[in-house]
């Protein structure tokens, strides 16, 4: 990567609210560009190509992985990947823009370990399993078996969370918003 600014990562259980802190604090800090990942599973309700992710077929990111197209992939359900394009992120820093990530776990843990001190991460903390579980629920987007997955997942998750800068736990988002700020804030410093 030829010239690099900084980064901040946001990554978390699904279920934990991170998207929802990220969009926040989108509104917040105007330099801050939204790293678009590129993904092979299918769209999901209104997400679009180009604005949530970048929608490839198995074969188109198979493709992109052999030409060295990625920072960072990685494959995180089985046969579902997902993956930080280089062009995306130069594409940001020549704009003298920050990129904020909202990635999986173990992308976060990976972006931290390739960019080191230009990069801040945050693990958003659901108050509790049971609270994730009931968000996801609410959501009413995954079936019950899916549910279960993420939970599962989760569990192991959070015990990676020392692995991060920072932890902020989101059991009011409000307080979990500024905290996330305030965290922002003293790394751009």
């Amino acid at each position: 990567m030829e010239s690099q600014g900084k980064l901040i990562i946001f990554s978390a259980p699904s279920g934990s609210g991170k998207t929802t802190i990220v969009k926040q604090l989108l509104q917040v800090f105007p330099q801050f560009e939204f790293s678009i990942s590129a993904t092979s599973r299918q769209p999901r309700g209104e997400e679009q190509n180009g604005v949530d992710y970048f929608f490839l077929s198995q074969e188109e990111f198979r493709a992109k992985v052999a030409e060295d197209a990625f920072v960072e992939w990685e494959e995180v359900y089985n046969g579902t990947c997902y993956g930080t394009l280089k062009s995306e992120m130069q594409r940001i820093w020549a704009k003298g823009n920050v990129i904020i990530f909202d990635v999986d776990v173990m992308g976060g843990i990976n972006l931290k370990r390739i960019f080191g001190e230009s990069a801040c991460s945050i693990f958003i903390m659901p108050p509790s399993i049971e609270e994730l579980r009931n968000r996801l629920e609410g959501r009413g987007t995954d079936s019950a078996e899916t549910i279960e997955k993420r939970v599962a997942k989760a569990d192991f998750e959070i015990s990676k969370a020392p692995e991060f800068d920072h932890v902020v736990i989101n059991d009011k988002l409000d307080v979990a918003v500024n905290e996330a700020q305030t965290i922002i804030n003293k790394f751009l410093a």
